[in-house]
């Protein structure tokens, strides 16, 4: 039989024998960890130059085989200790999880200044040369993965499984997944599209300031999972639920493509800290969902695993969601 616990807010499970014979294999369940699951993190920097870039890795702690990768970059003004919630969980998981700050547009940008002062340097630093800046940042931390995978003498030795890389990011954040999937932008030239990217998940995702959406998101070559609420409105910018919304029916047919908008989720709701002007109290239900759906989109498209591509399109999603939560998908043709 099957004992169930209730450890931060998620379902754990532990296998028991059965008297009646051996134990049928479980459902799947993208909530579902190990009761022996522990998280461990480490602190790394990668350069580019002079640049640094602080890393945050969650792992799954005691594990000897190499792990498929996540790479998460923050928000405008975040660092990346935030969104702490998914690293605990995706790494428990069973993935490694990099949390990459990029300087210029962390929250090195406002900490340090007057209260009055903040707004206008957020709002100078969510520009187009940070925006490639971020992009280089992520080209930059998955060298420094490879590099450490391969260096004896690093923690990450034979650790990681660069074969198997996921991207993902907030507000922000999610703009630099949309570009390093393969989005191009009309503010600065080239392609910024990242190869070794194996499926992307965009957290309050935008379209282009400028140029039309079809040519903008015309090479995106990833599986995309998009999540966003209904009071998604961004505290700088002039995205809300509507603008967000229309990056997914401009994604290209040749992908698999999810979207996911949560009723009275505010632009908070992705992470693990409410902003100015926010509800205090958000929605109890929506870190579950973007747990469950995140976690079995990664199973999906980075293990390959059957269960969770099937749990992906099948009733399970609903279930989860309260009623008035949107949620599609459309499989590549």
């Amino acid at each position: 039989m099957k004992s169930f616990i209730l450890m931060a807010g998620l379902l754990v499970s532990s296998a028991l024998p059965s008297q009646d014979g051996p134990t049928s294999r479980p459902a799947y369940d993208p909530l579902v960890l190990s009761v022996n699951a522990k998280v461990q993190r480490v602190d790394l920097v990668a350069k580019r130059g002079a640049r640094d870039i602080p890393i945050l890795i969650y792992s799954p702690a005691g594990s000897h085989v190499p792990l498929p990768v996540l790479v998460f970059s923050h928000g405008l003004g975040g660092s990346r200790m935030g969104c702490s919630f998914l690293g605990d969980h995706w790494a428990a998981r069973g993935y490694a999880v990099a949390f990459v700050q990029h300087a210029g547009s962390d929250e090195g940008v406002w900490m340090d200044l007057p209260k009055w002062r903040r707004f206008g340097a957020l709002k100078e630093a969510a520009s187009s040369e940070n925006l490639k800046l971020r992009t280089q940042d992520i080209v930059s931390v998955l060298d420094a993965l490879t590099e450490w995978n391969g260096d004896e003498g690093h923690p990450l030795f034979e650790r990681l499984d660069l074969e198997h890389v996921g991207m993902s990011g907030h507000s922000f954040g999610a703009l630099t997944t949309q570009m390093v999937s393969g989005q191009k932008s009309g503010l600065f030239g080239g392609k910024w599209g990242e190869g070794r990217i194996d499926a992307s998940i965009a957290l309050s995702p935008s379209p282009p300031q400028v140029g039309s959406l079809a040519s903008a998101f015309a090479e995106v070559f990833v599986p995309m999972l998009l999540m966003t609420g209904t009071n998604d409105v961004s505290p700088i910018g002039s995205n809300n639920m509507e603008t967000r919304t229309k990056v997914f029916p401009a994604l290209p047919e040749t992908i698999d493509r999810y979207e996911l908008v949560l009723d009275g989720a505010e632009h908070s709701a992705f992470t693990d800290t409410v902003l100015f002007g926010e509800n205090s109290d958000p929605h109890p239900n929506h870190h579950r969902v973007i747990l469950a759906l995140s976690t079995a989109f990664w199973d999906a498209y980075l293990l390959e695993d059957k269960a969770a591509q099937e749990w992906l399109v099948g009733a399970a999603p609903r279930r989860l969601m309260e009623a008035a939560d949107a949620w599609q998908y459309a499989r590549a043709k």
